[in-house]
C-alpha cells in the first residue's frame, strides 16, 4: 500500500476539523476539552495514515479517537482532584443530546459561540478558529491585526467563557435575531477565506466555499424571513457562480473582467437572483443585501464592457451609508474609477488608512498604472507583493509589476 501522502490528511484536516470540535463541545459542554482533544485525534492521525491507510470514515475515526483521548486525559485529571476535569467527565457520560432550533452541530456552536457576554469581533473570531478551519494567523489577516493581537484575543476569550461559566447551549428561539450578525459575519468570512485563501498555494479553498454555503442555507432555512439571511445567501452563490472562470487551469488568478462568463455556474446565477430580487422588494436593504445586489449586476452583464457601472456605484452609496468601512469605500472607489474615471478613483483611495491590506496597495497601483504614472505604480505594487501572503496572489502581482519594469 503506498503511503498517505500528508496533503490528503491536511485536506482531512481542513473538512472535518469544525465539526469534530462540534460535536466533541456537545459531548464535554467545555471548549478548551474539545479542541485539545481534536487536535490529539489529528496528531495520532499523522502517525497512523500514512501507513494504514484513510479510514472508510476519516470524520467518524477523528470523533471517536478525540472522544477516548478526551476522557482519558480528563480520567487521569480528575484523580487529582481537578474538579473542572470531574465536571467535563459527567457531562460526557450523562448529559443528553441537546434539541432546540437549531440542529446541526456545527450552525448550533456558531450560535453559541456568539454568546452577547463577548465583543462581536471576538464571537467571530473565536468561532473562524473552532468552526472554520483558520489558523490564528488567518484570523488575524482577516481582521487585518498582527498575528499576536488576534492570538491574545483568542486566549482572552476562552478565559471569559471558562471563568464566567457561559454554556454551550442552544440558545432560545427568541434569543436567535440577537446574535444573527455576529453568525452572518463568521458565515461570511468562512466564505471569504475560501473563495479568496489568504495563504498557501491554491487561491481557491472549495471546502471552505461549500461550508459557509451549507451553512447559509441552513440559516435560511431557520430564518427564512430575515432579509440578511437571504442576503448572504444570494450574496455567497452569486460570487461562487464565477469560482470556475476565476482561474486558470494551472492555478492563475483571472480577474473578473478577463474571466470567460460562459464558465459561470448559471443555476447558481439564477437562484442569487431570484432572492436578491425577493428581498429587495422588501425595501429593508442591509448589507448583505445590497453587496447581493452589487454581484447580481455584474451577473447580469454578458460581457464586461456591458457592466452597469452607474448601478454598482449607487449601490456601494447606499452600503457606504449604512456601513462606513474604508474596505467599503475601496471597493466603491473601484466603481468611481469606471464612471468618473481613475483619477477620481485615486483621489479617493489616497485618503483611506488601509496601508496593512494588499488589496488597498494593488488598487491603488492599477489606477496610478491607467493614468501612466507608471514610477508610482511599480512602488505600489511593490507593497501590495510584500504583504501577499497567498501565492497565486502574488504570481498576479510580480506580473502586473513586471510590464511596469522599466519604470
Amino acid at each position: 500500500m503506498p503511503a498517505l501522502p500528508a496533503a490528503e490528511i491536511a485536506r482531512v484536516f481542513r473538512q472535518e476539523y469544525g465539526r469534530a470540535v462540534a460535536v466533541l463541545v456537545g459531548v464535554f459542554g467545555d471548549l478548551d476539552v474539545a479542541e485539545e482533544a481534536v487536535q490529539d485525534a489529528f496528531a495520532a492521525a499523522v502517525q497512523r495514515w500514512p501507513s494504514a491507510g484513510l479510514p472508510p470514515s476519516p470524520a467518524g475515526w477523528i470523533i471517536t479517537t478525540a472522544r477516548n483521548k478526551a476522557i482519558d486525559r480528563l480520567r487521569r485529571e480528575a484523580s487529582r482532584e481537578d474538579r473542572h476535569a470531574q465536571a467535563a467527565l459527567v457531562h460526557a457520560r450523562d448529559e443528553p443530546v441537546e434539541e432546540g432550533p437549531v440542529r446541526d452541530d456545527r450552525l448550533r456552536l456558531i450560535f453559541t459561540c456568539c454568546h452577547p457576554a463577548l465583543g462581536t469581533g471576538v464571537q467571530v473570531a473565536l468561532t473562524l478558529r473552532l468552526l472554520g478551519g483558520l489558523t490564528t494567523a488567518e484570523i488575524a489577516r482577516a481582521f487585518l491585526v498582527p498575528e499576536p493581537t488576534m492570538a491574545q484575543r483568542l486566549v482572552r476569550a476562552k478565559g471569559k467563557i471558562r471563568d464566567a461559566g457561559i454554556p454551550y447551549r442552544v440558545p432560545d428561539e427568541a434569543d436567535l435575531p440577537d446574535r444573527l450578525r455576529a453568525v452572518l459575519a463568521v458565515v461570511y468570512l468562512i466564505f471569504n477565506e475560501g473563495y479568496a485563501a489568504s495563504a498557501g498555494d491554491a487561491l481557491v479553498r472549495r471546502e471552505l466555499c461549500a461550508e459557509a454555503i451549507r451553512l447559509g442555507r441552513l440559516l435560511a432555512e431557520l430564518m427564512p424571513d430575515e432579509p440578511e439571511v437571504m442576503g448572504l445567501l444570494a450574496l455567497m452563490l452569486l460570487i461562487d457562480a464565477r469560482r470556475p472562470a476565476r482561474t486558470t487551469p494551472d492555478g492563475q488568478l483571472v480577474l473578473l473582467a478577463d474571466q470567460d462568463r460562459s464558465r459561470w455556474d448559471r443555476d447558481r446565477v439564477a437562484e442569487g437572483q431570484a432572492i436578491v430580487r425577493r428581498y429587495l422588494r422588501r425595501n429593508q436593504p442591509g448589507p448583505y443585501q445590497l453587496q447581493a445586489a452589487v454581484n447580481a449586476v455584474h451577473s447580469d452583464a454578458p460581457a464586461a464592457a456591458a457592466t452597469d457601472w452607474r448601478q454598482i456605484l449607487a449601490l456601494y452609496d447606499q452600503l457606504l451609508a449604512i456601513t462606513p468601512s474604508p474596505v467599503v469605500a475601496l471597493n466603491r472607489a473601484v466603481a468611481v474609477a469606471e464612471v468618473e474615471g481613475p483619477e477620481a478613483a485615486l483621489a479617493l483611495v489616497d485618503g483611506l488608512e488601509l496601508d496593512g491590506y494588499h488589496l488597498f496597495h494593488a488598487i491603488r497601483a492599477d489606477l496610478l498604472r491607467r493614468l501612466g504614472r507608471d514610477g508610482e505604480a511599480a512602488l505600489a505594487y511593490d507593497a501590495a507583493i510584500a504583504l501577499a501572503q497567498n501565492a497565486a496572489e502574488l504570481a498576479f502581482l510580480e506580473g502586473r509589476r513586471r510590464t511596469l519594469a522599466g519604470a
